[in-house]
């Protein structure tokens, strides 16, 4: 047995519905610009562009109920609310009709996003890590199984702040499905087990404060709610 001069790191799980069970999580991929209207509120984007894909540290984790602490280096703390995807077979150069074999589930998330840093770093050319992949930046709520749901390609998705509208959508606007998503993402990494892919956000992204209450929904899935802590 390999011995470790440190303590290894632990295992990062979404809890799976109707089960006693965790989701490990390997790595957390997102879509950038993938709904028009997005595109058009951010004004930073040339609305023919295709989307394209970061990724996010995997114990950026925060579990629905959970406290989600204000992010240090940002005074502009952003929600967006997005469909989860949940590979449970993996893959390399998946053909979109193979696409939906390869998923475990589904599931809401939260891309949470230091705009101001995120803005910067467009603007001097630089990767978007300081205003995306950083800690508790992606909450994601409970994993619903294709066995237990079907496959979630249609229907509303939204979030709450405080009990007021701000994003509120249809799943059906992505300017890329989810088969397209999986099939791209696949051509360009190998897609493994226990990988997640936030499939990108539509209009209505804002600012949220310490105290604010976040409550999400993607029809036919669970609810992700969460609550901003205290600056770090």
């Amino acid at each position: 047995m390999t011995k470790y001069v440190l303590n290894t790191p632990s295992v990062v799980s979404v809890p799976v519905a109707l089960t006693d069970a965790g989701f490990p999580v390997r790595r957390i991929y997102c879509v950038g610009r993938n709904y028009l209207e997005h595109i058009r509120e951010m004004k930073e984007s040339d609305e023919r562009d295709p989307p394209f894909f970061f990724q996010k540290p995997r114990d950026s984790i925060v579990l629905n109920g959970q406290i989600l602490p204000y992010p240090p280096a940002t005074n502009d703390f952003q929600f967006e609310v997005e469909l989860v995807v949940a590979i449970g077979k993996s893959g390399r150069q998946i053909s979109q009709q193979d696409a939906l074999d390869h998923i475990f589930g589904y599931a809401v998330g939260l891309d949470m996003t230091r705009r101001d840093r995120q803005r910067e770093a467009g603007k001097k050319g630089l990767p978007w890590e300081i205003g995306k992949g950083f800690d508790a930046s992606a909450p994601c709520g409970m994993l619903h199984t294709v066995k237990e749901v079907g496959h979630i390609s249609s229907g509303q998705i939204f979030i709450c702040v405080n009990n007021e509208t701000k994003q509120d959508s249809l799943l059906e606007k992505m300017i890329w499905n989810v088969p397209e998503i999986i099939s791209n993402l696949s051509h360009l990494y190998d897609l493994i087990e226990g990988d997640l892919i936030y499939t990108g956000t539509p209009a209505g992204v804002a600012p949220v404060l310490p105290g604010d209450k976040l409550l999400c929904k993607v029809a036919g899935l669970s609810p992700l709610e969460i609550s901003i802590g205290n600056k770090r």
